[in-house]
């Protein structure tokens, strides 16, 4: 039953993130606005590349861009979790 729980709220997250991303706000995040009014955001320096920068996905058309990223950004932060919960269980019953 617990397994059922956890495949039916993944799945329902990966649903609403890929129906509800294109409602996301396409405006800057506070860092990036603050970047942009004080003028440092030229200045602004690449750790890494990202596979789906800005929520664009290459070769996807604007519409199924936004949902796919959001979709993948779901589904690996869930597979991640599970992983990471599925090992600290282990480390407490050995």
């Amino acid at each position: 039953m617990k397994n059922r729980a956890i495949l039916f709220l993944g799945l329902a997250a990966v649903l609403l993130a890929g129906l509800l991303s294109p409602l996301a706000s396409s405006y800057p995040d506070g860092l990036e606005r603050v970047g942009e009014d004080l003028g440092f955001i030229d200045r602004a320096v690449v750790l890494f590349s990202s596979p789906v920068p800005d929520y664009t996905w290459p070769g996807l058309p604007a519409s199924l861009s936004g949902p796919a990223a959001g979709v993948l950004g779901v589904a690996v932060t869930l597979i991640v979790a599970l992983s990471v919960a599925k090992l600290q269980g282990r480390s407490r019953s050995g």
